[in-house]
């Protein structure tokens, strides 16, 4: 897809906001919930004058251009507030999950030479403290938290720098230069740290208001609540500040529906387990109401009606029935979102068609896309005025898909990153002859130009017969159950392909109060009750069906503990670290081919 915007080299991402400022300073860019459910606007002007304020501190702390600054922070305002500042004192800012490890911590701070930390709260600072003291790392100056005085602090300690001063610092920059140093969360080994360039994000998101502006634009909002240390969110912040639309931020996701009533948002970004989530609450919720059907019923009628849409065939019968589900069904599901949501932007993973045509059939326009840290989030997205459900779009505008001989997709253009940093060895393999990134993926390309996602190139499992298997289009149908929780498929050099299930803890407790179950009942007690074994079985059987019997899973193992973030199976932004659960899991699934071995022995 050519450029649409014509974009001045000399700018950086710190110009997105300097227009902001100067087309409308009284614009709302951000609103702050200093108090629950009440949000503080803070115009562009406002923004601007903290940050500069931070920016001056910092340069008065000894930062100097190109020096590297790390954020420790769950998703918050003072996150971009103070991605900002670091830009407009001609840092770099490097994100640390706050989830992160201290030997995670250690290696982003010594690889990416960090200068100064910002903590979010006492005990992420400790954590980075020891990571320091552990690792014996020189780099760090400064270690200062977000919660607390030192803030404040910061900004009087800079008060004596001049304007002039920072203004230098903040337009030195061009596209060609460094922004940022995102460590990939990595499914498997050590992360890389992706460096992306002031273009990456300047480009991609002028680029993306003029094929996104339906959505995201000075009058619609959104509430962040993925973590900003993933380029996924960090995208949206910056586009946003673009297009002069209107952020709210929460940290926790218990707290997302009573936020999105008060904040009431025009978009959402999420991840498909998000999706999932909802979709599973409202199932639940209308299955305890002895509504279970009616909502069935609607479910299905949302996704014929979205599917027939797409394809120009909405005929009037249906469109009576839509009508009707949209005012006792439909209209309930979008208040539970605010209200006023009209779009929702999903990546990270496949979302899968059933879900897009439910969400687009009960009023939400899901722009499903695709991309990597490597490619600054999208490469490709369903915008506004192009979608076709079940594809992750066209690529953007400045952007070039195309497939490899062996189904990789590759990737070109203004979102691709220039490297990893310290490692010039990666070169080749990660970028072909004539400048292509190999993005890993398995896909395809329509005659219209939408991709499709197939599958993960490093994750193909090869049975013991020689079948290739993609683990993704069995793993994403069974994960849509209310009660399955996550799904690895296995198999690689195994006689046939198996799956390790977890269940879901937050949805199970209203499954079980209605099969007659003890909602108190021990999860190692569950995983072996005959009820959920037969419906967890009735949902791989369903799976099944769309593929070969060669590619079935022939049987499954339910687990007693959920893959998490915290185990160390998911990555941050929910991916699972399919390597980490082999190498945990290897006893078990050793079992589980062992037992299967022997009964089919016995049956013969």
């Amino acid at each position: 897809m050519p450029a649409a915007v014509d974009v001045d080299p000399g700018l950086n991402t710190t110009d997105l906001l300097e227009r902001q400022v100067a087309e409308n300073p009284h614009n709302v860019l951000f609103g702050r919930q200093l108090t629950p459910g009440e949000w503080t606007d803070v115009s562009a002007a406002t923004f601007r004058d903290d940050v500069v304020a931070l920016a001056k501190g910092l340069i008065a702390k000894g930062i100097e251009t190109g020096d590297r600054v790390a954020i420790m922070a769950a998703t918050r305002y003072e996150w971009t507030l103070l991605d900002f500042a670091i830009w407009y004192a001609g840092g770099i800012t490097v994100p640390i999950y706050e989830t992160s490890s201290p030997s995670q911590i250690a290696w982003i701070v010594e690889d990416s030479e960090v200068k100064l930390v910002f903590a979010e709260t006492d005990s992420h600072a400790k954590a980075v403290d020891r990571a320091i003291t552990q690792e014996k790392l020189d780099s760090v100056e400064h270690l200062l938290t977000i919660d607390g005085e030192d803030l404040n602090e910061l900004r009087s300690t800079g008060s004596h720098i001049a304007d002039e001063d920072v203004e230098s610092r903040r337009s030195a920059a061009n596209l060609e230069d460094l922004s940022t140093i995102i460590y990939t969360s990595g499914t498997t080994g050590k992360p890389k740290g992706c460096e992306l360039t002031h273009g990456n994000f300047v480009e991609l998101s002028l680029n993306g208001t003029a094929s996104l502006s339906e959505a995201i634009n000075s009058r619609s909002s959104t509430v962040l609540f993925i973590p900003l240390a993933h380029v996924f969110a960090r995208f949206i912040s910056v586009i946003c500040v673009a297009a002069g639309a209107r952020v709210g931020h929460t940290s926790d996701i218990k707290d997302l529906v009573d936020d999105l009533g008060t904040f009431k948002p025009s978009f959402l970004l999420a991840v498909p387990r998000v999706f999932e989530k909802i979709y599973n609450a409202a199932m639940m919720k209308a299955e305890g109401d002895g509504k279970g059907k009616i909502f069935q019923k609607a479910a299905q009628t949302a996704i014929d009606y979205s599917t027939a849409e797409q394809d120009g065939k909405a005929g009037f019968g249906l469109k009576l029935k839509h009508g009707l589900f949209d005012k006792l069904v439909y209209s309930k599901l979008r208040a539970r979102m605010g209200g006023e949501v009209k779009f929702a932007v999903s990546g990270g993973s496949p979302l899968g068609a059933r879900l897009g045509h439910f969400f687009h059939g009960v009023g939400l326009h899901v722009m499903e896309g695709y991309g990597l840290t490597e490619t600054t989030a999208p490469l490709t997205v369903n915008t506004p005025t192009a979608t076709k459900i079940g594809s992750v779009g066209q690529p953007l505008p400045g952007s070039a898909v195309k497939i490899a001989d062996d189904g990789e997709i590759l990737g070109k253009g203004v979102c691709v990153f220039r490297g990893y940093r310290n490692r010039p060895d990666l070169a080749d393999e990660t970028f072909t002859a004539d400048g292509w990134y190999r993005t890993g993926d398995i896909g395809s390309l329509d005659d219209e130009g939408y991709l499709s996602i197939t599958g993960r190139k490093k994750e193909i499992l090869v049975t013991a017969a020689g079948k290739n298997i993609a683990p993704a289009q069995l793993e994403d149908q069974i994960r849509a159950d209310a009660i399955v929780s996550q799904v690895v498929v296995v198999g690689d050099g195994k006689p046939f392909v198996a799956a390790l299930i977890t269940l879901d803890p937050e949805t199970l407790p209203a499954w079980l109060q209605r099969q007659g179950i003890p909602e108190d009942t021990p999860m190692s007690d569950l995983i072996k009750n005959q009820t959920i074994i037969d419906h967890v079985q009735s949902v791989v059987d369903r799976a099944n069906e769309s593929v070969s019997r060669a590619e079935s899973i022939r049987t499954f193992r339910l687990l007693e503990d959920d893959f998490t973030i915290d185990s160390g199976h998911l990555t941050p932004s929910m991916k699972i670290r399919r390597a980490d659960v082999m190498k945990d899991y290897a006893d078990v699934v050793e079992d589980l081919y062992a037992q299967a071995s022997q009964a089919r022995s016995e049956n013969s």
